[in-house]
């Protein structure tokens, strides 16, 4: 596999992580049947950002890069307020 390739595949995997977590959120709204944003909403957003910022700089897309790297600091600072809320509550 040339290294093409495997930028392309590794965009597609980012893309994949940051897809599911519109599923999941989905699944837990009607779960519960009112609207939910489950933990896994936020890690999918931070490793689907994450991935996609990576693919981003290597096709030095600013507009791209810009957009996903202020989205990881929204990701891990709800992270880091649903951690709190865990700790909190136990």
């Amino acid at each position: 596999m040339d290294s093409s390739t495997a930028w392309l595949i590794l965009g597609f995997v980012g893309q994949a992580f940051f897809f599911s977590r519109f599923l999941v959120q989905w699944i837990a709204s009607e779960r519960a049947g009112r609207s939910v944003i489950p933990i896994a909403f936020w890690y999918l957003s931070l490793f689907g950002g994450a991935t996609l910022l990576v693919y981003a700089i290597y096709r030095r897309d600013p507009v791209f890069i810009l957009g996903q790297s202020t989205g990881a600091f929204i990701y891990l600072r709800n992270v880091a307020l649903r951690r709190r809320e865990q700790r909190t509550a136990a």
